[in-house]
């Protein structure tokens, strides 16, 4: 990302963000707890602290001042619904290190993709509860690794739990914001996500203050939409080609046409952070088509900042991530996906001082 924010404009800018909120679009309207500013989702927890999707992460997300957590759904063999980035899962759990599973050691294509590893729909949910979850960037984020071996993998069901435990801790309502991750090849091996996921809405009562659903592919928001629940959805969208199984690219989804066709199946969009900058006009266009934006992911090591906000040549140091906030909080973004959501409801509380 090359462009680079003048400093002093991204402090001037976030003195207008809450005037920009409070113009956002209807569609920003959802489980915001009645806070005013942008929504701080927390990226599988708080990625930055902690090992992604574990009980620990989403607690220090939540304690630090998310809005919503993030769970990203995969399938077990047993079609349980677990949280994990990715259905192979050797750089997240200690997969590698159980000899009894060395045999389910494969090679899957998973998109179009060639991915070799172990895969959670070759395990039944008793399986994996056997294993532990590991930091995914070890290189990255070495404090990280100090708590491996300590969590085992979460179901869908206890985020939802966990959620509603945290809600009551804090006084305030806490969302989960399911991920449907690569729902058309799991529809081809018979182990389709949304059903489970819409029956498990149901069982659990989650209303639109309590759920939103995203994925980048179309069709599986509109199987949610069909189901009727109520929730708001979410359209994520990539910087490059297009969802998988879909005709349509990225670029294509976010003019002003494109817009207005995924306003007909959901009230959010999230791009990536480099797809708001000037002279871009996505933001201003999708809340004309009635829809809220939500930017990921936001992170504070410097390799993950554009170059005006990095501090020093060490790529794995902090740079300057409040000046960042800053930028796209005043230039009006509804929410922002972050790994660091304490820094980010910090830049968010500061923005009326």
């Amino acid at each position: 990302m090359s462009f680079q924010h003048p400093r002093r404009r991204s402090v001037i800018l976030a003195t207008a963000a809450l005037s920009a909120a409070a113009a956002a679009p209807a569609a920003a309207s959802g489980p915001q707890g009645g806070r005013r500013g942008p929504l701080v989702i927390g990226h599988r927890g708080a990625a930055g602290w902690r090992p992604e999707h574990t009980a620990s992460a989403y607690t220090f997300a939540v304690r630090s001042g998310a809005d919503w957590i993030e769970p990203d759904l995969v399938p077990t063999k047993d079609h349980i619904l677990v949280v994990r980035h990715e259905n192979e899962i050797s750089g997240t759990t200690d997969v590698a290190r159980h000899p009894e599973f060395a045999g389910r050691r494969t090679t899957r294509t998973v998109d179009g993709r060639a991915v070799t590893g172990w895969f959670t729909e070759d395990f039944t949910l008793a399986e994996l509860k056997t294993l532990r979850a590991v930091e995914r960037l070890p290189l990255v984020r070495n404090r990280n690794t100090v708590f491996d071996g300590r969590e085992a993998v979460m179901t869908f069901q206890e985020v939802v739990d966990l959620a509603r435990a945290l809600s009551k801790e804090h006084g305030r309502r806490i969302a989960v914001f399911p991920e449907t991750k690569h729902p058309t090849y799991f529809r081809s091996a018979g182990l389709p996500l949304e059903p489970e996921l819409i029956r498990l809405v149901r069982r659990n009562r989650l209303t639109a203050r309590d759920c939103v659903v995203q994925s980048f592919e179309p069709s599986s928001l509109r199987e949610i939409a069909a189901a009727r629940l109520g929730l708001p959805l979410w359209q994520a969208l990539g910087t490059g080609g297009g969802p998988f199984g879909h005709p349509e690219t990225y670029a294509e989804m976010m003019t002003p046409a494109g817009l207005r066709e995924i306003a007909s199946y959901a009230r959010w969009i999230g791009p990536d952070k480099s797809s708001l900058v000037p002279p871009s006009t996505l933001l201003a266009d999708a809340h004309s088509a009635g829809l809220a934006v939500g930017a990921y992911t936001f992170r504070a090591e410097n390799q993950f900042l554009p170059a005006a906000y990095r501090k020093g040549t060490a790529p794995n140091d902090f740079g300057d991530a409040f000046a960042e906030y800053a930028f796209h909080f005043g230039q009006g973004v509804d929410a922002v996906v972050t790994d660091f959501p304490d820094l980010a409801a910090s830049a968010r509380d500061g923005l009326g001082a």
